[in-house]
């Protein structure tokens, strides 16, 4: 499908991630509408957007709130789109999946920015074989702050580029866009496969209820994410998928590293280490908030993928089960030690 000139981009499900990449966007002078919940929309609209970039690599800016086109409509935002950013947890792909299909135009391009490997699946059997479904993932961590009178400010915590999916003319060069550089990339279900190993660490940053710089500084947790790696390689094995590497880096390569101890590890991962010290797993601001978290997606995936191949998960499952406990107790982060992790050995 062919993306018009000056396409109409909708980002739906506009929090912290949809807001950073659909403000990058509008900066660059794309037209773009945001699909938000009430409470953040109403926010954007009376005091607009601050985007940053990771150490200033880009120049922070302010979107005013009239220069932008926030909605909490499905109807206003998807109707007249004709690319849609798909920004929502895994857990409510199903549901703009339908509001997509009752509101938005045929030959609308739709495009998964989410973390999983099973969303766009679920969006292309919603939408039909006729529809344009582009895999894509964010790799980067975005710290949202609401401070009173202050614009929504989204900043980019962490490094990376936003990857899709080969064969959509005029993707590519439309989401390219400074502070949110975007690239093709051949093997989407791969990649997506190493992220989600990489993201098995947002349970445990949740878990931890420390910021991401502090949690890669103790090796006990460093040591329970590299296991849970080395358990869905495994799985990932013998399942035959091969994960691609990340920023040229292999995942095998990561769980390597991550045990070593704390002075060789600062040396041989200072890019790991390149952290806005505020940044913090999405999963850790669920449980505050007391949401459901994506690990039925992260966790869960590999659990569920780990029982047809007849491998062994019992870190993974062990970690499950704590965010399954801390959803339930509805008290935001239980703050727990690697140690408490390991000794309750619950797999």
């Amino acid at each position: 499908m062919m993306i018009p000139s000056n396409p109409r981009i909708a980002i739906a499900g506009a929090g912290s991630v949809g807001c950073y990449i659909g403000g990058r966007l509008k900066a660059a002078g794309r037209n773009v509408v945001f699909l938000s919940r009430p409470a953040l929309k109403d926010a954007i609209k009376a005091r607009g957007l601050a985007l940053a970039d990771l150490n200033g690599g880009e120049k922070d800016l302010v979107l005013p709130p009239e220069n932008l086109d926030v909605t909490d409509d499905p109807v206003t935002a998807l109707s007249t789109a004709d690319v849609i950013l798909v920004t929502v947890k895994s857990g409510a792909t199903a549901a703009i999946a339908e509001a997509i299909a009752a509101h938005a135009k045929p030959e609308t391009v739709v495009v998964s920015l989410q973390n999983g490997v099973d969303n766009v699946d679920v969006l292309r059997h919603r939408l039909g074989p006729e529809r344009t479904v582009v895999a894509g993932m964010v790799p980067f961590n975005i710290v949202q702050t609401r401070d009173p009178g202050a614009p929504v400010s989204f900043r980019r915590a962490t490094s990376g580029k936003v990857m899709i999916a080969e064969g959509c003319p005029r993707l590519q060069a439309l989401l390219d866009v400074p502070g949110a550089p975007a690239r093709e990339q051949k093997d989407m279900l791969g990649l997506q496969w190493t992220k989600l190993l990489l993201n098995l660490n947002n349970a445990l940053n949740a878990l931890a209820g420390v910021p991401l710089a502090q949690e890669f500084s103790d090796r006990g947790w460093r040591r329970l994410l590299a296991a849970q790696i080395k358990e869905g390689l495994a799985t990932l094995k013998a399942a035959g998928i091969r994960p691609a590497r990340f920023e040229g880096i292999h995942p095998r390569i990561v769980a390597g590293v991550l045990p070593l101890p704390d002075g060789l590890f600062r040396l041989l991962a200072r890019g790991m280490l390149a952290i806005d010290p505020r940044a913090r797993s999405s999963m850790w601001d669920d449980l505050e908030a007391g949401k459901p978290t994506e690990v039925d997606f992260i966790q869960g995936k590999v659990m569920s993928l780990a029982e047809e191949t007849g491998t062994a998960t019992p870190v993974t499952a062990n970690v499950f089960l704590h965010i399954k406990d801390a959803e339930a107790a509805g008290r935001g982060s239980p703050r727990l030690s690697p140690l408490q992790i390991s000794e309750s050995d619950r797999g």
